[in-house]
């Protein structure tokens, strides 16, 4: 139905690991599932909901990640999680001292824990998650 190049590289000037992130929007869910080999072929690891019920992920690239697909049903029951990426994704564009604020932290925690992922996804959950509020009221406020 529609795909979104989302995450840090869709903000232009936003410090960002170099991953592409990518969210196609599909009428069936169920019809991406016998695709994993094909998606596999082309070096991408299926990875599932992978933590988000709804969601098919795959990721490319191993410890040297370049890309990242995250599938979601457009009419299921977790469409707010479309709805917050895409909030996300243009907040940020749209408001420049938040989107300077959020890579300042994100720099910082990248000196901090460069060979760990999950320090540095923790030290950012707290901004993340208020800017997501603030972004998802933003957005559908618009």
């Amino acid at each position: 139905i529609a795909i979104h190049h989302i995450g840090s590289t869709s903000v232009p000037g936003l410090f960002a690991k170099l991953i592409i992130d990518i969210m196609p929007v599909v009428a069936h869910i169920e019809a991406v599932d016998p695709l994993s080999a094909q998606f596999e072929a082309l070096g991408y690891e299926v990875m599932g909901e992978f933590g988000i019920p709804g969601r098919r992920n795959f990721r490319k690239g191993g410890d040297n990640r370049t890309h990242q697909i995250h599938i979601f049903e457009q009419s299921n029951q977790y469409q707010h999680d479309i709805i917050r990426h895409l909030a996300v994704r243009d907040f940020l564009r749209c408001h420049p001292q938040d989107a300077k604020a959020y890579g300042e932290l994100k720099q910082q925690l990248a000196l901090r824990f460069p060979q760990d992922i999950e320090s540095y996804c923790d030290g950012k959950d707290a901004f993340v998650k208020d800017l997501e509020h603030r972004a998802v009221l933003w957005y559908q406020s618009r």
